[in-house]
């Protein structure tokens, strides 16, 4: 199934259907790719500003590029402008789109967290939310100035603790910041938690009756010309609306029910795949390698799995290569991570030996040649977990090492080959593998010359670029760590008395340039090869750079 890039679409009759309210827009290339997500408080009016020929001709040199490159778009309306926010930096965070540059990092939107479980809760900044953990979460917040201000607002109104952790300090108890109606000294736990739940009804969005009385005063102080207080006091309600106001929390959860274009029916998409491919059935379990070798001093691949078409974070691995060295060598580096990821699982496996007698156990550990026999090591992998998974809890089946009904690695032929010669190594000649081009997304398959072009409206093929854009993602994060260690290590360099030897010493023993920062200088000189004075010197040299 084959498709050619689209034709330009009719902007102007287009233009036609967009409505006057707020909203994100998606501009997409000839291939359907999204290039671009933005947010508007008026989505005609905005979208007509790409399309006008006198706006363009004013336009910079990126946004020129970026409107010959559409090909079409498409929108989303939202209830109010903090949503637009909100759903704006969700999807560009999914679409990575190359014309962006706010949001394509993962730094997420500010929560309110406070754990009820402790005996003084506090009210918390954080951008991430831990499940299960026992919290109450507030937000996620668009405008975190607005978010601070309420805090402050809070922490006077209230008498609640923000910031910090434990106990409230002497300090604390007497100031005061948090006497309402009587300091922190004077309160015990159980009437502070009499505040707690106060300031958590507000922050869930009962804040009429506050706001009514902030209002009064503000008309108050503006007939007795205190101008200055009436401004103040319009701001903070500004500001607390802003914060308090309900608004739609879009998710990743919540994708289907957005509506836009692209948007994953895991179900539906699964069973496109398995059909395009010529599966058996739908592939439940994928995984997608990826090598990430910006530069030859780290070479890493990531490995990320997708269960029933959602990701399954628990179980993505990340590799360093360690069989090529000083050299970029996809080809090599595929094969190394391939063969480490499937020789393992092949070894636990066989470890697990559920229903398996001493001699099969043994012919998985030495993974011998099969020409005598009639079960593969594929087949014998499958019988092996199945029997293990009979009867047992699903949770922990899916923990289970298994083999994955499809393996995607990012790239073409050459990739693909080298990938399929370590399966067969391995015995594993009945696993379905495919490579994914980027240039032209084209799916590469063993054995066969031609690649498989699928439709850029196929939810199949936007589920293949998911799971290898999360294998990319996961990949380059793991590179970026290890260059900001050997950043941090590069310190120890420069140490006077440390030479390469000491410098691997310290970092085998310690682990990492911060840890030894905090060693007592007694720990430093017990490693060998260094004196009481150099352990000295070491801890003074960097307390300096801290």
């Amino acid at each position: 199934m084959s498709s050619a890039p689209r034709e330009k679409a009719d902007f102007k009759k287009k233009l036609g259907d967009v409505p006057h309210k707020p909203g994100v827009y998606l501009h997409r290339d000839r291939f359907g790719r999204v290039i671009y997500v933005g947010k508007a408080r008026d989505l005609r009016k905005r979208l007509a500003h790409y399309f006008t020929p006198g706006k363009q001709m004013r336009s910079d040199l990126k946004t020129r590029a970026l409107v010959e490159a559409i090909f079409d778009f498409d929108w989303h309306t939202v209830g109010s402008e903090p949503e637009a926010l909100l759903l704006e930096g969700k999807l560009i965070k999914e679409y990575r789109p190359r014309y962006n540059v706010s949001f394509r990092d993962d730094k997420r939107f500010l929560l309110v967290k406070v754990d009820i479980g402790e005996e003084w809760p506090r009210f918390r900044l954080t951008r991430v939310k831990t499940p299960d953990d026992g919290c109450r979460y507030f937000g996620p917040f668009a405008n975190s100035g607005a978010l601070r201000q309420t805090m402050t607002f809070m922490r006077k109104r209230f008498g609640v603790l923000t910031f910090g952790r434990g106990s409230p300090t002497e300090r604390e108890r007497k100031s005061s910041t948090y006497q309402v109606p009587m300091k922190l000294a004077d309160t015990t736990p159980e009437q502070y938690r009499e505040r707690v739940e106060m300031a958590c009804e507000f922050m869930g969005g009962k804040t009429k009756e506050l706001l009514d009385v902030l209002d009064t005063e503000m008309r108050s102080a503006a007939e007795k010309l205190d101008f200055e207080r009436a401004a103040e006091l319009r701001n903070m309600i500004d500001d607390l609306r802003q914060t308090t106001k309900t608004m739609t929390r879009y998710t990743t959860t919540m994708r289907h029910r957005l509506k836009l274009p692209g948007a994953l029916n895991p179900a539906t998409d699964l069973a496109a795949l398995g059909e395009e491919l010529g599966l058996p059935g739908p592939p439940r379990r994928m995984e997608c390698f990826d090598i990430s070798n910006i530069s030859t001093t780290h070479v890493v691949a990531s490995m990320v799995c997708f269960l029933d078409g959602k990701p399954a974070n628990h179980l993505y691995r990340r590799y360093r290569i360690k069989t090529v060295e000083g050299r970029q060598d996809d080809f090599a580096s595929m094969a190394e991570v391939v063969r480490r990821r499937y020789a393992r699982v092949l070894r636990e496996i066989s470890e697990r030996g559920v229903t398996m007698d001493a001699s099969e156990s043994s012919v998985m550990r030495e993974q011998v040649d099969y020409s005598f026999s009639q079960e593969g090591n594929a087949e014998m992998a499958r019988r092996f977990t199945s029997a293990g998974g009979s009867g047992a809890n699903p949770q922990s089946a899916i923990r289970n090492p298994q083999l994955p009904d499809l393996i995607i690695v990012d790239g073409g032929k050459g990739q693909l080959s080298s990938a399929c010669a370590e399966l067969q190594r391995l015995g594993l000649y009945e696993v379905p593998i495919i490579g994914l081009a980027k240039e032209f997304e084209e799916i590469y398959r063993p054995s066969r010359t031609q690649p498989l072009r699928l439709s850029h409206e196929s939810g199949a093929l936007k589920l293949l670029q998911r799971i290898r854009d999360e294998a990319h993602r996961w990949a380059n994060g793991y590179h970026q760590v290890l260059m900001k260690r050997r950043v941090s290590e590069s310190l120890l360099d420069e140490c006077p008395g440390v030479s390469e030897s000491r410098k691997q010493t310290l970092l085998r023993h310690f682990g990492s340039v911060a840890r030894i920062r905090r060693a007592a200088t007694a720990e430093i000189a017990a490693l060998p090869g260094i004196s009481h004075r150099l352990a000295e010197t070491i801890s003074e040299y960097l307390r300096e750079r801290a």
